[in-house]
C-alpha cells in the first residue's frame, strides 16, 4: 500500500478519530489558558492577504517577453515549477489553482504600502514562472472557459490507489485526498450541484475547485477585543460581497439547452462561488461552511472549532513536517481541525511576526467570503475596504451590532444572490435599521475611511475610490458579465457561447488595465 493511500485509511479508522478527539480537547486546554493569560496579545493591528488564481494555456509573445491568453485558451493545469520559484505561491486543490500570499505587515501607511507591493510583485513573479511552461495565470473568481476534456469529465475523472479512489484533477496531498474520501462517503458517494440552469453530480468535491477567492486578514491586538471586530465584520458581509461579486457563471458546457436565456440570466446568482463552496462540502450532520455565529467571549472561536464536526482527522506524528511554526505545534491537531471550520469568517490562532505588531502568538479574522478581483488594484482596494471598514466600525463605537445576527446572515445570501440589486440589512451610525442602499452604503464607505484614518493612513481615500467607482456607477464585475453575455446573446450567440466570449474578453481587459474602474 503507499503512503498516500495508508495515510488516508488510517485517517478514516475509528481509533483515529478517538485519539485525534482527546488531543483537540487537550489543546483547548492549553488555548483557553493562552486567551485568559493575555498571552496572543500584540502591539498593534496587522494585515495580510490570501489570493487564489486559476490557470489558463497561453501562448508566448517573445517582443514583449512574457505569455498571454489566446482565443483558443482553456482551463489548464498549474506545473511544479510555479511552486519552486517563489515560496509565495502554494498548492491548492485543484491541479489548475494556486494561492499567492503576502507575508503580514502594519496595519498603517507603509503596511498598506508594502501589501499593495508585495501583491503585485508576487502576482508578476507568478505569471513569469507560468508563462515558462505557456500558462497564464487568471485573476477571477470562477473558470468558465472549459478544459478541452470538457468540466463534467474533468472534474469527475478519477483512479484507483489501493483501493482508495482519487479524483484524478486534485493535487494528490494526503490531507485533500482524506477529506475527498471522508466527505464523499457521507454524501454516499455523489456531490450534488444545484443553482439556477444546472443541476448536475460530481463524484468528488473537486467541485469546489471551480472557485477561487481572496481572504484578508485583520491582526487584532487585544484578544479580549475580538468578539466586537469578529461580530462587526459578520454584518458588513452583505454590503461587501454586494460590492465585490464577479461570479455570475459556472463552466459555459454545464448548460444545455437553455430556452430562456434572459430568464437565466435574472435569475444567475451575482457570486455563485457561494453556492459552489457549500454544496461542495456541506454534507456532514451539521454544515460546516456557513455564516458563524456571533462571539460572548475570545474563548468561544475554541470552543466553535472543538465543537465542530470532524472530517478526515490527522495526527502530527503522521506527516514530516509540522504546521511550520513552533508555537502553533503546540496545537497541531486542533489548527488541523481549524482548517476544515470552513465559516465565511474564522479567527486564526498564531501567526507570523509583525515587526512593531507583535511576534506570532495572536489573534486575526480571516475573512473569507470575497471573490478574487480583476486586478490587483481591486484585490488591494477590498482589503483596505475590509480592514478599514471592521476597524472604523469598532473605533467609532457603531451600532453596527445592534443588527440581529439572523438580519445580517439573510444580508449575506440576498448579496450573493443578487449582488448590487441585494435586500441588504444595516444599523446606522443613529441607530435606526436600514434597507436604504444608499444609506448603507455611505456608511460603508464612510467608516472605512475613518478606519484607515484612525490608522494613520492618510491616502486611504485612493485605495478606496476604485471599489466606490462601483457603487457609483452600478456596476461590479458579476453585472458586467451579465450585461456582455447578454449582448452577445443579442448579437445571435448561444447561452454557451455568449459565456465563453464574456470570458475572453474579461480575462484580456484583467491583464491590460490597472482595475476594473476603468471598465465602467
Amino acid at each position: 500500500m503507499t503512503d498516500l493511500a495508508e495515510l488516508v485509511a488510517r485517517s478514516l479508522e475509528a481509533a483515529t478519530r478517538e485519539e485525534f478527539d482527546s488531543r483537540v480537547r487537550e489543546q483547548t486546554e492549553f488555548l483557553y489558558g493562552q486567551l485568559d493569560e493575555g498571552a496572543l496579545d500584540n502591539e498593534g493591528f496587522a494585515i495580510g492577504l490570501e489570493m487564489e488564481v486559476y490557470a489558463v494555456a497561453g501562448q508566448r509573445d517573445d517582443s514583449e517577453r512574457t505569455v498571454r491568453p489566446t482565443e483558443a485558451s482553456r482551463l489548464h493545469q498549474i506545473p511544479g515549477s510555479i511552486f519552486e520559484d517563489t515560496d509565495a505561491v502554494s498548492k491548492e486543490l485543484g491541479l489548475h489553482n494556486a494561492e499567492i500570499n503576502t507575508d503580514p505587515n502594519t496595519f498603517d501607511s507603509a503596511g498598506l504600502d508594502a501589501q499593495s507591493t508585495a501583491i503585485e510583485m508576487e502576482t508578476r513573479k507568478a505569471r513569469a514562472a507560468a508563462g515558462e511552461e505557456n500558462c497564464a495565470l487568471v485573476l477571477d473568481a470562477m473558470w468558465t472557459i472549459p478544459p478541452e476534456s470538457g468540466t463534467v469529465e474533468y472534474l469527475s475523472a478519477t483512479t484507483d490507489l489501493d483501493g482508495v479512489r482519487l479524483a484524478t484533477n486534485m493535487r494528490t496531498d494526503p490531507r485533500y485526498v482524506a477529506i475527498d474520501t471522508d466527505l464523499l462517503e457521507r454524501a454516499d458517494g455523489s456531490i450534488e450541484l444545484s443553482v439556477p440552469g444546472v443541476e448536475r453530480s460530481f463524484p468528488s468535491i473537486l467541485l469546489e475547485s471551480l472557485a477561487t477567492s481572496i481572504q484578508p486578514h485583520l491582526q487584532i491586538p487585544q484578544t479580549e477585543d475580538f468578539p466586537e471586530y469578529y461580530n462587526a465584520a459578520i454584518r458588513t458581509m452583505g454590503p461587501l460581497v454586494a460590492l465585490a461579486s464577479n461570479s455570475p457563471f459556472l463552466p459555459a458546457d454545464l448548460y444545455s439547452e437553455v430556452s430562456d436565456p434572459e430568464r437565466l440570466l435574472e435569475n444567475s446568482h451575482h457570486e455563485l462561488r457561494i453556492a459552489v463552496f457549500e454544496q461542495s462540502v456541506n454534507v456532514t450532520p451539521n454544515p460546516k461552511v456557513r455564516v458563524p455565529s456571533d462571539l460572548d467571549v475570545v474563548t468561544d472561536v475554541v470552543d466553535d472549532v472543538r465543537e465542530d464536526d470532524v472530517v478526515a482527522p490527522f495526527l502530527s506524528e503522521w506527516l514530516d513536517a509540522g504546521s511550520g511554526s513552533e508555537y502553533t505545534d503546540n496545537y497541531w491537531e486542533f489548527e488541523h481541525k481549524r482548517g476544515t471550520y470552513w465559516r465565511w469568517v474564522r479567527c486564526v490562532i498564531g501567526g507570523d511576526p509583525v515587526e512593531g505588531a507583535g511576534d506570532e502568538r495572536s489573534v486575526r479574522i480571516e475573512y473569507r467570503p470575497l471573490p478574487t478581483q480583476p486586478t490587483v488594484t481591486d484585490v488591494v482596494g477590498l482589503q483596505a475596504l475590509t480592514a478599514g471598514l471592521i476597524r472604523g466600525l469598532v473605533a467609532a463605537d457603531h451600532p453596527i451590532t445592534d443588527l440581529p445576527w439572523d438580519a445580517a446572515e439573510s444580508a449575506f445570501y440576498a448579496a450573493a444572490r443578487d449582488g448590487l440589486d441585494a435586500e441588504l440589512a444595516w444599523v446606522t451610525a443613529d441607530g435606526e435599521r436600514t434597507a436604504d442602499r444608499d444609506e448603507i452604503f455611505s456608511e460603508v464607505f464612510e467608516y472605512a475611511k475613518y478606519g484607515l484614518d484612525v490608522q494613520g493612513i492618510d491616502d486611504g481615500a485612493s485605495y478606496l475610490d476604485p471599489i466606490r467607482a462601483r457603487w457609483r456607477a452600478e456596476t461590479t464585475p458579476s453585472s458586467w458579465k451579465k450585461t456582455r453575455v447578454r449582448e452577445h446573446i443579442q448579437d445571435g450567440l448561444g447561452f454557451s457561447a455568449a459565456i465563453e466570449r464574456m470570458q475572453r474578453e474579461y480575462i484580456r481587459q484583467s491583464r491590460e488595465t490597472d482595475s476594473f474602474a476603468e471598465w465602467l
